[in-house]
This record gives structure tokens, C-alpha cells and sequence, in this order.
């Protein structure tokens, strides 16, 4: 349940570090608010998967999940760039993510 846990609070982590992008240095009411919930959620969850799992294999996969998220919407919704070499570099950490995954209780 402990992954579980992570990959959720990772997910809360892009909705935040996006939110954070439309409430404009919290100067809108509803995605300030937005941010906040999901910034507590995101550390919430974070905290249950830290009671099984590794300190440093948690706080890991929960910034590289949140990292591929807003990664990933920022080239879709924002059209950031999407160039080889970013792609590498996003594939590497997802990589990252795999092998703590493959190498953790």
C-alpha cells in the first residue's frame, strides 16, 4: 500500500507545482486554494508511504513523479519544449524511478 501511497502523493505534487503556475503568485482565490489541498495531501500521503518505505527511495520517486507531471503537462498545456535531448533526460529519471522501485521493499 506504501507505493500506492507515493505515486498518488507524486500525482497531488504535479497538481500543486501546476496550480501554483495558474494561481499567479497566489493571487487567485481558487487555485491558491487548490494548491494548498493538494500540497497537504501530497505530504499527507507522503508520510503514510514513509512508514514502510526508505526515506531516500520515498522522497525520491515523490519528486521524480512530480517532476515527470508537470514535465509533461507543461509540454502539452503550456507548450514547453519537447526536444530530444529534454526527453532524454525526462526518460532518465523516469528510469531512476524504476530501478528504486526494482530495488526497494
Amino acid at each position: 500500500m506504501a507505493w500506492v501511497y507515493l505515486i498518488i502523493a507524486g500525482l497531488f505534487e504535479t497538481v500543486w507545482a501546476v496550480g501554483m503556475k495558474y494561481s499567479e503568485g497566489f493571487t487567485k482565490l481558487y487555485p491558491s486554494l487548490l494548491v494548498a489541498a493538494a500540497m497537504f495531501l501530497s505530504v499527507w500521503l507522503l508520510g503514510l508511504a514513509m512508514r514502510s518505505l526508505p526515506l531516500g527511495t520515498a522522497y525520491a520517486v515523490w519528486t521524480g513523479v512530480g517532476t515527470l507531471g508537470a514535465v509533461i503537462y507543461g509540454i502539452f498545456f503550456f507548450g514547453e519544449s519537447a526536444d530530444v535531448l529534454r526527453l532524454v533526460f525526462v526518460a532518465m529519471i523516469l528510469g531512476g524511478l524504476i530501478g528504486l522501485k526494482a530495488v526497494s521493499a
